[in-house]
């Protein structure tokens, strides 16, 4: 009888156990605690990474379909410009350009003296912070600090103003000692800027790599004392092998904005014209070619250009550095 009541009423075995018995539907996963905790850290970066797609990726792509295009005005240039697809003529036109590839290597000539220089002095500083007091050293991280938070057009007015020959408190002295010294000339006006340069990104730089510093477990630096070494033998050997990753960072950046300078020179122009031309830098040349001549496509093409070189160069740089770490 059991084994006949079984075959009559199948439904009563068939159904999967794991199913509830009150009808409701089975409950949606849960995500975990370190789940949760990982996309609220990560929602931190969407206001970034919606300020990065609206002032870089589609301002790139705007200049990539312009670059494709050329605006040829009629006659004497009265009237609408005819606008036409030219394909890579504009690229083909960058890589023959004499004006743009000598400001490309001036531009990088002063890379290779002043990014040395400035990783060089930041990480010094770094480390003599870190090895003073906590109290010590934020008064320190302040006062070096304060350079970079002013605006990079207000502090080349201020050393425009220190380097003037007329009015710049620097003159006096040199006329006391028989100097002549003019920071507007053609052999100075490099060291002008990088000096300005300097001034305003060591700063920041330090605090990266002070923050780095302070990852440092402290029981290391306790060792190495232990064992004889010396303050300098602890940072050589311990401290800047450690901060390798952050001086990568600084490096690039530096980098980066080296080599798309435009507001120091241009400001520097105002003062010294016979110096600096209008075609000083790779984004003054892209600045007369836009607003200048009026050749917005061909402008887009050098600045799409510039950015393959930027790029190019902050990959080679991070390759090179990152096979040193291994």
């Amino acid at each position: 009888m059991s084994s006949t009541a079984t075959l009559r009423d199948p439904e009563v075995r068939t159904g999967s156990p794991s199913e509830p018995d009150d009808g409701r539907a089975p409950a949606s996963p849960r995500l975990s605690w370190r789940t949760l905790q990982r996309l609220k850290g990560a929602s931190f970066t969407w206001p970034f990474f919606i300020g990065f797609a609206f002032f870089t990726v589609i301002p790139v792509v705007l200049a990539l379909g312009q670059s494709f295009f050329s605006s040829k005005s009629s006659g004497l240039g009265f009237g609408e410009a005819e606008i036409s697809f030219s394909g890579f003529e504009n690229f083909a036109r960058v890589f023959v350009d004499a004006v743009f590839w000598e400001s490309m290597l001036r531009v990088a000539i002063y890379a290779a003296i002043v990014v040395p220089v400035t990783q060089i002095v930041s990480l010094t500083l770094a480390l003599l912070v870190d090895a003073v007091t906590r109290r010590v050293a934020g008064r320190f991280r302040l006062s070096l600090l304060i350079p970079y938070m002013i605006p990079g057009i207000v502090a080349t007015m201020i050393w425009i103003y220190l380097y003037s020959p007329v009015v710049g408190p620097f003159q006096p002295i040199f006329d006391a000692l028989g100097l002549d010294i003019n920071f507007f000339s053609g052999s100075l006006v490099w060291f002008s800027i990088g000096n300005l340069a300097l001034w305003g990104s060591i700063g920041f730089n330090m605090l990266i790599l002070y923050g780095a510093l302070q990852a440092v477990p402290r029981e290391i630096f306790d060792a190495a004392r232990v064992d004889g070494a010396s303050d300098f033998r602890v940072a050589m050997s311990i401290k800047v092998p450690y901060v390798r990753g952050s001086l990568v960072l600084t490096g690039v950046l530096s980098i980066i904005g080296t080599l798309q300078i435009f507001a120091e020179p241009t400001l520097f122009r105002a003062v010294s014209p016979e110096t600096i031309t209008k075609d000083f830098t790779p984004a003054m040349v892209i600045f007369n070619q836009a607003f200048q001549v009026g050749n917005l496509n061909y402008a887009a093409a050098l600045s799409i250009i510039l950015a393959a070189v930027v790029g190019l160069a902050s990959a080679v740089i991070y390759r090179f550095t990152n096979k040193a770490e291994q």
